[in-house]
């Protein structure tokens, strides 16, 4: 198993409004009385967690599952995510995602996934009382969110959210970036994952405009807050379910392409020849201040 590092985002820490007001949250209604209450910039920190929401009983449109997503994307996340859904029947549920980043390896991993599976994504905080949904404006999708974003079949982001955007970085070093340094094998590192994912970007529809804007802000900068016409130039909402792309393997690619996606091996001997194929497994985390409080922090 290969033990190169993989970044996080923290770096793109904070990737993650605007929206297109006909493509609606399934089963939104409004609330009587006490609802659950919004998960708070602690939970937005801790590892992601999924919840499951039904639709109302009563609902006359989309009435397909939600699924809450609160949290960071770590190595554990794809598992997690596995185990989630046992015996639930996910056919047209939506992803309500409310997040600071992660892990980019674990982040394509898990887009990937919710892509064959045709999620659709959207960006909220899911309220609920007994049969009844809705979601509360205000949630954030940074960094590493932002593509999990970008791997729905449909997607949208509504009024009131935030999604923000930042570099990829080694995210042991994100808090004092300048300060740091950084060895030929970190650089190594970083141009492997901007590779892996600019090529993951592109296979799910987005385009280079999304990269353009992250990677053209440093770790010691605000986060970017993408516009509504930047949500709509990245293609990160969509009026209209986007096509199926048939994407090729991590490790199906073109021969000028296929140095920058796979770690460098000698080439001679056969056990090196497999470990070319085989993504960096070790990634590290995202720490980066988050919505709301995290304001006056987020200049490093």
């Amino acid at each position: 198993m290969s033990v190169v590092k993989s970044l996080t985002i923290s770096g793109w820490a904070r990737i993650c409004a605007a929206a297109v007001a006909c493509l609606l949250l399934p089963g939104s209604a409004m609330l009587g009385g006490t609802v659950r209450a919004a998960p708070s910039l602690e939970e937005r920190k801790l590892p992601m967690d999924f919840k499951w929401y039904e639709a109302e009983p009563s609902c006359a449109q989309d009435c397909a599952g939600w699924i809450g997503a609160v949290g960071v994307i770590t190595s554990e996340t794809p598992a997690k995510f596995e185990t989630f859904t046992s015996g639930r029947n996910l056919t047209g549920a939506t992803v309500v995602l409310d997040s600071s980043g992660g892990s980019v390896l674990d982040a394509i991993t898990l887009g990937r996934r919710w892509r064959d599976l045709g999620l659709r994504t959207t960006v909220g905080t899911v309220v609920a009382k007994e049969n009844a949904r809705t979601t509360r404006p205000g949630a954030y999708c940074e960094s590493m969110c932002v593509f999990l974003l970008l791997a729905g079949s449909s997607r949208t982001v509504p009024d009131g959210a935030h999604v923000r955007v930042h570099q990829i970085w080694m995210g042991d070093r994100a808090d004092d970036a300048k300060a740091a340094t950084y060895s030929a094998d970190d650089l190594m590192i970083v141009e492997r994952d901007i590779g892996r994912l600019a090529k993951y970007t592109f296979d799910m529809g987005g385009t280079g405009d999304l990269l353009s804007l992250a990677l053209s802000v440093p770790p010691w900068e605000a986060l970017h807050q993408l516009s509504a016409d930047e949500l709509r130039l990245t293609n990160l909402v969509t009026m209209d379910a986007v096509a199926t792309v048939k994407g090729p393997s991590d490790t199906v690619v073109g021969s000028v392409t296929a140095k920058m996606f796979q770690d460098r091996v000698p080439s001679g001997d056969a056990d090196a020849k497999s470990a070319r194929l085989t993504p960096g497994t070790k990634t590290a985390e995202a720490h980066a201040p988050t919505g709301g409080a995290a304001a006056a922090s987020d200049r490093k």
